[in-house]
Parts: structure tokens; sequence; C-alpha cells
């Protein structure tokens, strides 16, 4: 297989998969709606118990108590590493196929339930703090999902046509499009260390400075 520039590499990737990437981001901003939704059916209690967790959470970044920026990072990049690599060990599998947009959908709805219940509860002030505590690594992480999904279903839908025609000759052999997928793998690894590292050292200093503003 002939070498080739990365950014070429990446740009006839997404042209030869756009429609894959135009279903799983439709897919994803999906999730992030039905995220939203949820919390407007969520009860007054519930949303009441839930805002005292996360104002203890306030209290403890007002009074300097954060966790170890290292140690933060490590169960960020260990929780995203295990996300991802399960979405692209699926990809290998052909049965695979749908719980890896299960795992899209859900991943979306988490970052719309986050945001959503932020501004929901407390309007701007908690548009600013999902501003500085969930934009700064979902800025890579979203990307990083979206890539990895595509990119899964691309090969698992590769290896359907590998086994329906295996009398016919495909453009790509099976080895030649693994390796193609192992490689956005390791660039998908260097984009998670990427956004563990804003998650760890970034946001925290960024909700220190927000936290105080309307905490008085």
């Amino acid at each position: 297989m002939k070498k080739q520039p990365v950014k070429t590499f990446i740009s006839n990737h997404i042209k030869q998969h756009s429609s894959i990437y135009l279903f799983v981001c439709v897919l994803f901003m999906m999730g992030v709606i039905f995220g939203a939704i949820i919390v407007n059916s969520m009860t007054f209690t519930q949303k009441e118990d839930l805002f005292f967790y996360l104002s203890r959470f306030f209290g403890q970044i007002t009074d300097g108590k954060t966790a170890d920026p290292g140690e933060m990072f490590q169960q960020s990049f260990m929780h995203n590493l295990k996300y991802l690599g399960l979405i692209w060990i699926l990809g290998i599998s052909i049965i695979g196929l749908p719980a890896i947009l299960v795992m899209l959908f859900l991943k979306g709805m988490v970052v719309g339930f986050t945001v959503g219940f932020l501004v929901n509860q407390m309007e701007w002030n908690g548009f600013l703090l999902s501003f500085v505590s969930v934009l700064p690594q979902n800025i890579l992480i979203i990307p990083a999902f979206i890539i990895l999904s595509a990119a899964a279903v691309s090969f698992s839908l590769k290896l359907a046509m590998h086994l329906l025609n295996k009398k016919r000759t495909l453009s790509d052999s099976p080895l030649q499009s693994f390796s193609r997928y192992a490689a956005i793998f390791a660039g998908i690894l260097i984009l998670i260390a990427a956004a563990s590292c804003l998650e760890a050292y970034a946001s925290p200093q960024l909700m220190k400075a927000v936290v105080p503003i309307f905490s008085k």
C-alpha cells in the first residue's frame, strides 16, 4: 500500500465515507437533543436532588478541593479509551454494528443532558459553566467519537461486503482496510490524550475562575 500524506489520507477518507459521516453526525445530534428533552421530563424533586449534589461540587471547587490533575488525566483517558476501544472492537465484528450506533447515540445523550441540565437550572450561569467545564475536552472528544464511529461502521460494512462477494475483486483487501482502521484508532488515541489533558488541567482552572462569580 502506497504511503500518502496524513492530510491527503484524511481528505480521501472523509470524501469516500461522506454519507456515513453525515449519518453518524445526525445520530449524535439526535442523542444530544434527546438528552436535553430528558431534562425537561424530570420531576422537580429529581432536579432538586441532582442540583444539590452539583452545588456541593461547586462548594468544593470554591474551597480549592479538586482532584489531583494526574489522577484526573488517568481516569479520563482510561474511561474514553475503554469506551472508544469497545467501539473499535465492535467494528471488527459485523454483528457489533447496531451496538456502535447505540453507543454513539448514548454519548450524544450524555452531552445533551449535561448541558441541558446546567442551563435549565442555572440559565446563563449554567451556559457559562458548561462552556468552561464541558466544552474544552469535548471539542476533541466529540470529533473522536464521530470519526471512530464512522470508521467502525465503514469497516464493518466492508467486512460484510467481503463475505458476501468472495468471488468478486473488491477495491481493498481486508488487510489493507484493517491497516487503515488501525491507523485511525492510533490517531484517535492522540485526540483523547489531548482531551484528557484539557479535562484534567484546563477545565478545573477555568471552573475555579467562573464558579465564584455566580456563587456569591
